[in-house]
């Protein structure tokens, strides 16, 4: 059995209100259209069809640079409806598969679970049509779906057509379909348009039932699964229902979640077992945390890896490593190039970028370390600045192993601090200091350590 695929990702969305075509509008990091594609990715035999209109390039773009599959594209230059955009598809399928999965780009929480049962259903009940559908109170613009004694499907009803009676069935069509290939591409060659001119796949229904063939529906088990985005508000609920679901996925698997609904988690982090994240953390990207760390509360981190038993609290982070036994925050920042190595402590207000933090070394509040390579069981004390700017070029500060940084202390790049080395408090060092030597003053200059 070879199983096909067409995605309709080409509408405007003009209700959304963007520039930005509806489909690239990102749930926890990802475009709308990738999230779709995920369900059908590992359910085809031959590269995906996506049917794209609006920005097309830039929507194609973003799949190419999103997906590692091959992925097919169609181009349904005048939105003619939903019909037509499976039509704009029928060049490059026509005759190679037996079946046809048709969904929509903006309904990204229906899973390839989902696929593969109404791929099942059509298969047993030699349905040639397999509809989804959710039961609900909520109308949200959906149409009814009518069955007969049976349970095959006899029509859909668009809400705006609904008798009094039609518009109490709490069964709701979803628009994803399991459709026999060739009856599909024969059948399109028989729609007819609307009154506006355009072409509607829910009219295969009335079609199917006419000619005496079975049309078939599926019950979504997760009514979030059938959630379609139409504009802001929508986007909203669906990134909660989706958030809830990682979240859910995660706890399961050994993470503690304090309160899992003002928690974010993309797709792409990875959390290790007994990790602990507090309210109003936000993981993005390609965040990796190990064991037994705890995160936030209302921290925020980006691309960075974190090792194992840190606490990071009312800070954030992007680009940053982050060894094991660390501490961090609260209000602190690591910007992109940050390596704190074991057991370094950064505490309030720090802020770390483009530089290396030897194992055990402190840092004290209100410092900033940009461009620096600091060794081990350094101390650096509050207010501490390296000075890597002169206007023109970022220049680098050296600190020895157990380098003694007096409270603020001006590192004035270029600049090695060595070994053992100390810094009176308020101090302006624009000249290296050797090993085991104390400097202070405005310029530092040296004084003779005493034993």
């Amino acid at each position: 059995m070879t199983i096909a695929s067409i995605m309709l990702a080409a509408g405007h969305g003009t209700r959304m209100k963007s520039t930005l075509p509806k489909v690239l509008h990102p749930i926890l990091g990802k475009p709308l259209v990738l999230h779709a594609l995920s369900a059908v990715e590992n359910v085809v035999d031959i590269p995906p069809v996506v049917v794209i209109g609006h920005g097309a390039e830039d929507v194609k773009a973003a799949i190419q640079a999103g997906v590692k599959q091959d992925v097919q594209f169609a181009v349904q230059e005048k939105q003619l409806g939903t019909g037509h955009a499976v039509m704009c598809a029928q060049s490059l399928l026509q005759g190679k598969s037996e079946k046809v999965i048709i969904t929509f780009a903006d309904m990204p929480l229906l899973t390839q679970a989902s696929i593969e049962h109404i791929i099942q259903l059509q298969q047993e009940s030699q349905s040639v049509m397999v509809i989804t559908t959710v039961m609900s109170e909520e109308p949200r613009g959906f149409g009814r779906v009518i069955r007969d004694s049976d349970g095959s499907v006899q029509a859909i009803v668009e809400e705006v057509d609904c008798t009094p009676e039609q518009l109490l069935v709490r069964e709701k069509n979803t628009s994803a379909y399991c459709v026999d290939a060739k009856w599909l591409w024969q059948s399109l060659e028989k729609l007819q348009p609307s009154a506006k001119g355009e072409y509607y796949i829910t009219d295969l229904v009335a079609m199917a039932v006419a000619e005496g063939l079975r049309v078939s529906a599926y019950v979504l088990e997760d009514r979030s699964e059938g959630l379609g985005i139409n504009d802001r508000v929508d986007l909203a609920d669906t990134e909660r229902a989706m958030r809830m679901r990682v979240n859910r996925e995660w706890m399961r698997k050994g993470v503690t979640f304090i309160d899992p609904w003002t928690t974010t988690v993309h797709l792409e982090v990875e959390l290790a077992q007994d990790v602990v994240l507090q309210p109003n953390t936000m993981l993005m990207g390609k965040t990796k945390i190990a064991k037994n760390s705890v995160i936030g509360p209302n921290t925020t981190l980006i691309d960075t890896l974190v090792g194992e038993e840190c606490h990071i609290q009312y800070s954030v982070a992007e680009s940053a490593q982050v060894g094991n036994h660390v501490t961090i925050g609260p209000f602190a920042r690591l910007r992109k190039g940050a390596v704190l190595q074991d057991h370094v402590h950064i505490g309030n207000f720090g802020e770390v970028k483009d530089s290396v933090l030897g194992e055990g070394t402190k840092m004290g509040h209100f410092s900033y370390i940009g461009n620096a390579e600091i060794g081990k069981d350094v101390n650096i004390g509050a207010g501490t600045i390296t000075c890597n700017y002169d206007g023109k070029t970022k220049h680098l500060t050296e600190i020895g192993d157990s380098a003694f940084i007096g409270s603020d202390t001006m590192l004035v790049a270029p600049l090695k601090i060595g070994k053992n080395a100390t810094t009176g408090a308020g101090s302006v060092v624009t000249r290296d200091v050797p090993d085991n030597t104390i400097v202070y003053g405005t310029p530092a200059k040296p004084k003779e350590r005493k034993d």
